[in-house]
């Protein structure tokens, strides 16, 4: 039988160890600076109007790595290889899907646009979003979207990888990655709701991710340049397969 001081002992054991857990990772790395990015519309290409919109987290301004090798220029002049593309990146670092559609949402729908890439989910792994309100902010950016314009093609890509992330110990990371699969099952099913496209970060360049950690920025939680080029063929494979099935 476990007596009073012995519980009490291994409840404090557990809580210094996870402050410790808790302080590791937040000390773990050197912050990276957010790169200032262009906001305003750019048009870029020749041939049909195609209006672009980027909505999303620290990825989509390439935070770790060079903007202007991130996979929002990249994505872009891959639709300008075919379009006069004029287009917008709405995203911001820290963003969460709440944050989206509270934030973002409203200025991508003035913008009106005919293509929307929606990279967003790390940080709700990170701040163990709640599914079902994950779920329904989501569900909500996409559906007022597509009221706003119904032929609208929307490209999610759900979280990438967050148990690769090397700033993340055992067994945070086993939370991160478990976490993480739950988010994308959501996005997966969404997306399948809605007759859009999801791009498989998460699955596609994972493995590669945890096997090379020097892909990661000195906060070892952001990719670097080499890190953001994998994810590139990617969404640029979703957006083909959307816009040019």
């Amino acid at each position: 039988m476990i007596t009073f001081t012995v519980l009490l002992t291994i409840i404090l054991g557990l809580i210094v160890c996870i402050v410790a857990e808790i302080l590791y990772i937040k000390f773990n790395g050197k912050p990276v600076a957010h790169p200032s990015i262009p906001r305003q519309e750019q048009t870029i290409g020749q041939g049909p109007a195609l209006r672009y919109a980027i909505l999303g987290d620290s990825t989509t301004i390439s935070q770790g790595g060079d903007y202007q090798k991130g996979y929002a220029v990249a994505s872009a002049n891959f639709l300008a290889k075919k379009h006069r593309v004029t287009w917008q990146n709405f995203g911001v670092s820290g963003a969460r899907v709440q944050d989206v559609a509270d934030k973002q949402l409203s200025k991508s729908l003035e913008f009106k646009p005919d293509i929307v890439l929606i990279a967003v989910g790390a940080n709700d792994v990170t701040h163990v979003t709640n599914n079902k309100s994950l779920k329904s902010g989501l569900e909500y950016i996409i559906t007022q979207l597509q009221h706003h314009n119904p032929h609208v093609h929307i490209i999610l890509t759900g979280s990438p990888d967050m148990g690769s992330v090397p700033r993340f110990p055992w067994p945070a990371n086993y939370f991160a990655d478990h976490k993480t699969k739950s988010i994308n099952t959501i996005v997966i099913g969404l997306a399948r709701k809605h007759h859009q496209t999801f791009a498989p970060i998460a699955q596609e360049t994972g493995p590669t991710f945890r096997a090379h950690p020097e892909l990661f920025a000195v906060d070892k939680f952001h990719p670097t340049n080499d890190g953001y080029a994998l994810w590139i063929p990617v969404i640029n494979k979703a957006i083909a397969w959307t816009v040019y099935p």
